[in-house]
């Protein structure tokens, strides 16, 4: 399974690197606004740093308008993803982007038959959010589920990433089902290490080791 991180900070991006869990990098017009910086420069610099994928995500909504930002967004590097939102003209968008060989990353996926179309439209990637849907009541796992068999049934490539991740049990979750990718807030990635088990343990070693007699 790939590990993406869903920020839009460099500070995250580079911390998750140097651990080894960057595979690629999301984010999405409320991630670069908590940035406080020109979202243009933000892009810029995420793109260098990250040798994945890293998607970003248009804000008009008609086909029109999705192509002519989707021009100017994968001039950031040849790392881009163009995000792209579940909408009719949103499918629109993403059958003409494939069409020139641009990656797709189709979001705000809730339901199995908006995975289906995304992928038949041609997505690289489909986001189904996983926590919105839990919120409202759903089980957003079994979405994924859902989702994953459907396309396994028709040998579809498209790459199921699960989004909208609130804790680590989503991502055992995801894994166990086969999703190809997670990705992940910077906080829920840090809670990836934490058990209490391994901190009692860890605690009780260096006690130990304080006993060893030093030369």
């Amino acid at each position: 399974m790939k590990f993406f991180l869903d920020s839009a900070s460099l500070d995250e991006i580079k911390a998750a690197k140097d651990m080894g869990l960057l595979d690629g990098v999301t984010t999405n017009p409320t991630l670069m606004s908590k940035e406080k910086a020109d979202w243009h420069k933000v892009a810029e610099a995420i793109c260098r740093e990250v040798e994945g994928p890293v998607s970003l995500e248009v804000v008009g909504t008609t086909a029109e308008q999705m192509l002519a930002e989707a021009k100017e967004l994968v001039k950031y590097g040849p790392n881009v993803v163009v995000k792209i939102p579940m909408l009719l003209e949103g499918l629109k968008a993403v059958r003409s982007l494939r069409e020139q060989g641009i990656d797709v990353n189709v979001t705000l996926v809730f339901q199995p038959l908006q995975a289906l179309m995304a992928a038949k439209a041609g997505a690289t990637y489909v986001s189904p959010f996983v926590g919105r849907v839990d919120a409202i009541g759903g089980d957003g796992m079994a979405m994924v589920e859902e989702i994953l068999a459907i396309f396994r049934n028709y040998d579809l490539r498209t790459q199921v990433l699960v989004a909208s991740v609130r804790n680590p049990l989503h991502v055992v979750r995801a894994a166990l089902m086969g999703a190809d990718v997670v990705t992940v807030p910077f906080a829920v990635l840090k809670d990836f290490v934490k058990h209490p088990l391994t901190d009692s343990g860890l605690e009780s070693f260096l006690k130990d080791w304080e006993k060893v007699p030093k030369a």
